[in-house]
Formats: structure tokens, C-alpha cells, sequence
């Protein structure tokens, strides 16, 4: 399939993405500059309050990056050169894992502090703010060095551009990695996946079991006249455990639509598009659910 016939998205999606995206900027924006506010007036802040913000900071980049990706999906022409691929390729993949460690050390930090006093997680909570710093180093080291493949294998479109090859956008192409390359890095994506969204649904599993005896032991001390309001704990538990399936579907059915277009290798525009949309999703929701 030629380059020129590759990307006739049609205007509603074209659309829906821009509108996404034009939700989601002023949303992460607002998010974090409110938590940055309540890490710096709070005595005390709560050790969820700088992770969601580390969030909300990469979700911003992420949006920014992707809507500056979009702009040569649905419009230019072979207008980059290999530096500005390279780039905008590279970050995006990059906030994309961000984005998948800081959700799960997110649902680690929740669990952490709704656990009781008599729980082994309760020895953490004093110092998960600065174990969370710790994790954010190694989060972006292992990204970086794990995105790193993408400086070597994207490149900008010409003319004599095999028509073999991946395209990402209508000015950049992906090279095909050799088989071994392929493998290793395989490999370490879905270690990373697996590890990271299973330890989200243990953390999560953990959080319901803590819901359902808290439940437990509120009908037994009022009986049936049980408050309808739950306390801001609770309602947080809650909206996390949202966010986390929400973030889980969507991250998986990106991959498996990133997969698809490898393995298809037809640069089809609606398998882009879809990844496109599903890809931002959880970063456009989130702000909304605080």
C-alpha cells in the first residue's frame, strides 16, 4: 500500500480525536497544578497526591505529544524529517509505559494505605512517599532504555520508501527488527505488561476483600441503619478500582491492536485510528474521576 492512500481517515474520527484530545490536555493541566498546590500547602500530604500528579504531568505530555502525531496522520504530507520522528515516536512510547507503572504503583499506594494497623503493609505507609520517588527513577530509566529501540528504527519517509514497511504516521515508517531483536524485546513488553497489570490486580483484589469486610463490619455495628454515604476512603478505594479496569481494558486492547498492525503489515487506517483513540483514553478519563 502507497504512503499517499494510507491515512484517509474519515472526518468524524479525525473529529473524535481532536476532541479528545482537546478534552484531556485542559483536564491533566488542571489536575496537576491542583496537586502540585496540595503538596505544597498540605503539612502532610497524602502519598497518592504526588503519584497522581507524576500522572497527570505524563498524561499531559502524552496527549501534547500524540496531538502533535496527529497532526501529520490527518493532515501533512512527508513533512518530517528522521529527527522529528525519531522524537515524537520515542516520547510517545516512553510516557506510554509511564503511564502504565505510575497507574500500578498508584493501586500499590491505595492498598498500602487503606490496610489496617495490624496489616505488614502498614509498615510501609510512613515511607511510601519516599519509596515512591525511588520507583519514578526506575520507572523512567527502564522506560527510557526500553523505548530506546524506537531511536533506531523509525525513520522519516521518501520517495523510495519499500512498501515492506511499517508506517506510522504519513512522514514516518518503522523498520522491521531482525528476529532476535524482535524476540528481546518481545519478550521484556510482555514481562513488563503482565508484571505491572498483574500487581494492579492483586493490590485491587486485596482493596475489595478490605471494602467487603469494612462493609462487613459497619452492617454488624449499625444494623440495617447503614450510612449511605461512605467515607472519602472508600469513595476513593472505589473510583481507583474504576480507573484501574477501565485503564486495564484499554491498555490491553491497544496492545492488541498494536499487534494486529505488525503482524497485518497493511498499514491499514482503521486499525490506526482505533489505536489512536483507545490509546488516549484512560489519560483523557482520568482528570475526570477527581
Amino acid at each position: 500500500m502507497s504512503k499517499s492512500n494510507m491515512l484517509s481517515s474519515p472526518i468524524a474520527v479525525r473529529n473524535a480525536f481532536f476532541s479528545e484530545v482537546s478534552i484531556g490536555i485542559p483536564a491533566n493541566a488542571i489536575l496537576l497544578l491542583f496537586h502540585i498546590l496540595m503538596f505544597l500547602l498540605k503539612h502532610r500530604p497524602k502519598p497518592t497526591d504526588l503519584t497522581i500528579g507524576h500522572l497527570a504531568l505524563i498524561h499531559l505530555v502524552m496527549l501534547t505529544i500524540i496531538g502533535v502525531i496527529a497532526t501529520d496522520v490527518f493532515g501533512s504530507q512527508g513533512l518530517w524529517d528522521d529527527i522529528t520522528c525519531k522524537a515524537a515516536i520515542y516520547s510517545y512510547e516512553v510516557m506510554r509505559g509511564l503511564s502504565l507503572g505510575n497507574t500500578c504503583l498508584l493501586s500499590v499506594l491505595q492498598a498500602i494505605t487503606l490496610s489496617p494497623r495490624s496489616s505488614w503493609l502498614a509498615k510501609s505507609k510512613q515511607t511510601s512517599s519516599h519509596h515512591s520517588l525511588c520507583v519514578f527513577v526506575l520507572l523512567w530509566v527502564f522506560n527510557l532504555s526500553m523505548s530506546a529501540r524506537f531511536l533506531i528504527s523509525i525513520a522519516a519517509t521518501t520517495n523510495g520508501t519499500s512498501g515492506s514497511h511499517i508506517f506510522v504516521t504519513n512522514s514516518c515508517f518503522r523498520w522491521p527488527l531482525n528476529y532476535l531483536s524482535m524476540q528481546i524485546f518481545s519478550m521484556l513488553g510482555i514481562f513488563r505488561d503482565i508484571s505491572l497489570t498483574g500487581l494492579m490486580a492483586l493490590s485491587s483484589a486485596y482493596m475489595v476483600i478490605l471494602l467487603c469486610r469494612h462493609r462487613r463490619q459497619s452492617q454488624h455495628l449499625h444494623g440495617t441503619s447503614l450510612s449511605p454515604r461512605a467515607s472519602p476512603e472508600l469513595r476513593a478505594t472505589r473510583t481507583i478500582l474504576l480507573l484501574m479496569g477501565v485503564f486495564v481494558l484499554l491498555y490491553w486492547l491497544d496492545c492488541i491492536v498494536y499487534s494486529l498492525s505488525g503482524v497485518w503489515r497493511n498499514n491499514d487506517s482503521v486499525l490506526l485510528c482505533v489505536q489512536i483513540l483507545v490509546g488516549n483514553g484512560y489519560a483523557t478519563i482520568l482528570p475526570l474521576y477527581y
